[in-house]
């Protein structure tokens, strides 16, 4: 896979799998810009990707506010000259049991992993609809999938991607734009690092690879999407979970 002088845009990468994902492409020669809600972190992680050689932009954005990510994009357009690549990563949890969920935290995970994806995708679409070439791939969720207990805000969200990824994959292929999703499962970090030992057991009894995944698993599935290796792929959930949903 060769990215070398491409312009990609990855959201929520100030750490975990989206800053993992954002190496991974910079580590392939690509221009990288990131988002994240902490201008603090952003700077933080846009310094360590500037180690790899290539332009970096980093910005504190709402991705929840159409204008902020539009914004975005043509900040990232006026840096780099063009859009070739978005991943849509960032997201956020707000867990209980249904009956128990506020409104205000189901609006806040549909907000920011839901509407957010479809704002940065639009923002994008623009870009990639004029030069009639382009790649998005959306992060979803195993639970996306099959559901979870406690989780109906965060389980919506991530099915509602799912959706999305396949609607957007119809309306824009033939402009040459191929819009994919990547539905992980359990991930390692440092959350999970900290779960007890009896926890973590439990967790992988129905994961037949007997593991968590690690967040560079993630990222080489982003990126073969993402690359003429999958040319001929549009509108494809790739599941990374361990076999966990079969």
């Amino acid at each position: 896979m060769d990215f070398k002088g491409k312009n990609i845009i990855v959201t929520g990468a100030t750490r975990g799998i989206g800053l993992t994902i954002a190496e991974a492409f910079a580590k392939q020669g690509a221009n990288v810009a990131i988002c994240g809600t902490r201008e603090d972190a952003v700077n933080k992680a846009a310094e360590n990707l500037a180690a790899f050689g290539g332009k970096v932009l980093g910005r504190a954005v709402n991705i929840s506010r159409a204008q902020e990510c539009d914004a975005f994009v043509a900040d990232v357009v006026k840096e780099f000259g063009s859009l070739d690549v978005l991943v849509n990563n960032a997201g956020i949890t707000k867990d209980n049991l249904a009956v128990r969920m506020t409104e205000e935290d189901w609006r806040a995970v549909i907000d920011v992993n839901l509407t957010g994806t479809f704002f940065m995708s639009k923002a994008a679409l623009k870009v990639m609809f004029k030069k009639r070439a382009g790649n998005v791939v959306n992060i979803s969720s195993v639970v996306g999938e099959m559901g979870n207990a406690g989780q109906a805000n965060y389980v919506a969200s991530k099915a509602g991607i799912i959706g999305l990824t396949k609607t957007l994959a119809k309306e824009f292929g033939s402009r040459n734009i191929r819009v994919n999703a990547v539905a992980p499962g359990f991930v390692r970090t440092a959350m999970t690092d900290a779960l007890p030992q009896d926890v973590k057991e439990k967790a992988l009894e129905n994961v037949p690879l007997k593991r968590f995944a690690e967040t560079q698993d993630i990222a080489k599935a982003v990126l073969f999407l993402a690359s003429e290796d999958a040319s001929y792929i549009t509108g494809h959930i790739l599941s990374v979970n361990g076999g966990l949903y079969i």
